[in-house]
């Protein structure tokens, strides 16, 4: 095993699908796959993985932007490591990683989401120093009000 972290090439994005689908159940596979292409194309949107030899076994979406209250900040977003590597300290490794990664590219703050029913995301989070400061809220605009 040779656990190694890197960003995903934008020509390799797809690649993270079998990965993201675990964490977006709701989503058809071919919106998924059109949502992917989106972010990766046109948003400030990059994703980083954890490879094991060239295995992608983990990833996280880091989306940027400036805020007001905070600067340039970096959000983590469907951070997911295969079941198979879990409890082995990979997320904590990778999160070192990113902080690393990101202030290098001038990020004074890093923020996410997660969902509520995630307790184990919780213990993490609060473990890697997070506080809960604000609340997020979604309100679905499309016709049928669906979450996907």
């Amino acid at each position: 095993m040779k656990i190694t972290f890197n960003t995903v090439d934008k020509n390799n994005i797809l690649s993270i699908l079998p990965l993201l689908s675990i964490v977006n159940t709701k989503t058809p596979p071919d919106l998924l796959k059109k949502r992917v292409l989106e972010m990766v194309n046109y948003q400030n949107y990059e994703c980083v993985a954890v490879y094991d030899n060239k295995k992608i076994i983990g990833i996280c979406g880091l989306w940027y932007s400036t805020r007001h209250y905070i600067g340039k900040s970096v959000e983590p977003d469907h951070v997911i490591i295969s079941e198979k590597y879990r409890g082995k300290g990979l997320g904590k490794d990778f999160f070192e990683w990113i902080y690393k990664y990101t202030k290098a590219k001038g990020c004074e703050a890093m923020e996410l989401n997660t969902y509520t029913a995630n307790t184990k995301s919780h213990k993490f989070y609060y473990n890697e120093g997070f506080n809960i400061y604000a609340f997020h809220f979604l309100k679905v605009l499309r016709e049928d009000e669906n979450f996907y």
